[in-house]
């Protein structure tokens, strides 16, 4: 049993298209009305077909009232991270508290080159977030007194001025798989953020997982629970259950609720470029999996 006790979340992971230019942010408003508790969005700069994820964030944020926004990740090193850190800010503060904070290392390295980005190593752009990771917090740190310093390898800076403060703590949530990402999470990072769809085994890939980020964390002097465990999901709504997350809502409900019990996993987003499945989703499915995971834990 690896339940951290978190609260449960239910998001929708919607994809950034630009055409038709307000499909993604109609969807927003949709799982803001649903009720459902994130809305985020892929961030790849040099994909032409999608809007820019930082702006469609801000967008949606104008245009919903309580749902919160996060890039699921953003791309590093297409975003300097001093810079992103105000952004950041900014936006929690006129959104009233709404933002958080997904971040990815990196990937598809030629595009990334090609947007003028920096070509790392695997390793490299390990070492990169963690140095990205301490300006964030820095940035946000304004109690704290004197400029942000950070003399790194892949980003120095040099007494910027920190500010503004967030309107609450944001939270640090990364994409990762591999056994050195996830022991910087252990270290440094407020959540995780994978896709189950990428995990080869299946949902008992999620233990062994856990364990180096767990294992990290306690070696930083953290309990574990201070990292939250986040899940992209996918899935189909079938009448007759046909295998895992494909199945009535009362069939997801209870394999949500197992990996929350058994892997930690408190927050759900799924992956629907629909308005009915993300509702189906806010209306069934959410409420469901809480009272279940709420009877268990009593």
């Amino acid at each position: 049993m690896s339940d951290y006790g978190h609260d449960l979340l239910f998001g929708t992971f919607i994809t950034p298209v630009a055409s038709p230019a307000q499909h993604a942010v109609d969807l927003a408003v949709a799982a803001d009305r649903a009720g459902l508790d994130l809305v985020t969005f892929q961030d790849h700069p040099y994909q032409a077909r999608f809007h820019d994820t930082w702006t469609l964030l801000s967008y949606v944020a104008a245009r919903t009232s309580r749902v919160r926004v996060s890039g699921n990740v953003l791309n590093l090193p297409l975003r300097q991270p001093a810079v992103l850190a105000r952004a950041a800010a900014s936006l929690d503060l006129l959104s009233g508290g709404r933002f958080e904070l997904g971040i990815g290392a990196g990937a598809f390295w030629d595009a990334v080159e090609a947007m003028g980005g920096r070509r790392l190593t695997a390793g490299q752009a390990v070492d990169a977030l963690a140095e990205a990771i301490d300006i964030f917090r820095q940035v946000w740190h304004t109690a704290e007194r004197g400029g942000v310093r950070i003399d790194g390898r892949y980003y120095q800076v040099r007494g910027a001025k920190r500010g503004p403060a967030p309107a609450h703590d944001i939270g640090v949530w990364v994409g990762a798989y591999k056994p050195r990402m996830l022991r910087l999470i252990g270290r440094k990072a407020d959540g995780w953020l994978p896709s189950l769809s990428y995990l080869a085994g299946g949902p008992a890939d999620l233990a062994g997982l856990n364990k180096h980020i767990d294992d990290a964390a306690v070696a930083a002097g953290r309990d574990p629970s201070a990292v939250r465990r986040l899940l992209n999901i996918s899935g189909q709504f079938t009448t007759t259950g046909r295998g895992f997350l494909v199945g009535p809502p009362e069939q997801w409900a209870e394999e949500l609720a197992g990996l929350t019990l058994e892997y930690g996993v408190s927050a759900f987003i799924l992956t629907a470029d629909d308005a009915p499945t993300i509702e189906l989703f806010a209306r069934e499915v959410a409420p469901a999996t809480r009272e279940l995971v709420a009877a268990e834990r009593r």
